[in-house]
């Protein structure tokens, strides 16, 4: 009998984007754990298959930085697909060019060449990783993709396989003062609503409190505002969806990032969500002074 829990096993080559995918995946609504020894994988299974959990899908790095990994998964693997578990291996490579580029940026050692030769290093693993990577699902080639554009192919394989919307949507409240975020598509000045920093009992508050919250959506502005932002969306996603895009960053701004935009981020991630899209949400600057 199959078991319904959806098991993705992220591996392949260091310096290939494996963290990356494994964040994509998190965004997505995976329970993601990073370099969980394969010999511990059964328990870990067996444990989120229990009735009480609410996962219904896990994703994992399992790669050379564990020592048993190569001898011990060939047994484990077959095991559990004996038992039920369907057990998706996405396996992440990159040209050599590509990956000594990558460790001389971050000048992190590789797992199989510590104070020996990086290239060494990448040809020893890429023989000892051949057999996994010829049982992989699928081979994602990273060489010519930067951090965005891997979470883009990661999240477009894993959500174009469901009947639900694949656009991811990221919305961020920021302040002015501390710059525009850089990687916003949609940028939206909410600095036209009352601001609660000037009514006494509301300053030391943030766009999280309900009393914020309230002062600024029922104001006459805010009650105008959220309507046609609504229409905005509604007018908008629809094409950047025919368009083939698969995320797309939003970014509401007041001054200081923590009323009027914490506020309007919150309200419009609802609405996203209570329309089924996947949706990231962040306050870059609410702590801050």
């Amino acid at each position: 009998m199959a078991n319904p829990l959806r098991v993705v096993i992220i591996t392949g080559m260091s310096g290939s984007g494996k963290s990356t995918a494994l964040r994509a995946l998190e965004d997505i609504g995976f329970f993601c754990v990073d370099n969980l020894p394969v010999v511990l994988l059964p328990k870990f299974l067996e444990i989120q298959s229990e009735p009480t959990k609410e996962i219904t899908q896990v994703a994992m790095v399992m790669d050379l930085r564990e020592k048993g990994l190569l001898a011990r998964y060939p047994r484990i693997f077959t095991r559990l697909n004996e038992k039920g578990y369907r057990i998706e291996i996405l396996f992440f490579d990159a040209s050599d060019e590509s990956i000594l580029h990558r460790f001389s940026e971050t000048r992190r050692s590789h797992p199989l060449a510590p104070r020996g030769s990086l290239m060494d290093g990448i040809t020893q693993e890429r023989e000892k990783l051949a057999p996994l990577k010829r049982m992989a699902d699928k081979v994602i080639d990273t060489s010519s993709c930067n951090v965005h554009q891997l979470k883009d192919v990661v999240q477009r394989y894993f959500l174009g396989a469901t009947p639900e919307k694949r656009l991811v949507v990221n919305v961020t409240s920021f302040g002015y003062r501390y710059g525009l975020p850089v990687d916003a598509d949609i940028v939206l000045d909410v600095r036209f609503l009352p601001n609660p920093y000037f009514v006494e009992g509301l300053r030391a508050l943030n766009g999280h409190d309900s009393k914020v919250r309230d002062y600024v959506l029922e104001s006459e502005g805010g009650k105008i505002f959220v309507g046609k932002l609504v229409d905005l969306m509604a007018f908008l996603i629809p094409l950047y969806e025919n368009e083939g895009k698969s995320r797309i960053n939003i970014a509401l701004g007041c001054t200081g990032g923590h009323h009027r935009s914490v506020v309007m981020a919150n309200h419009l991630a609802a609405y996203f969500t209570d329309k089924g899209y996947f949706v990231n949400i962040a306050h870059r600057d609410i702590s801050k002074s």
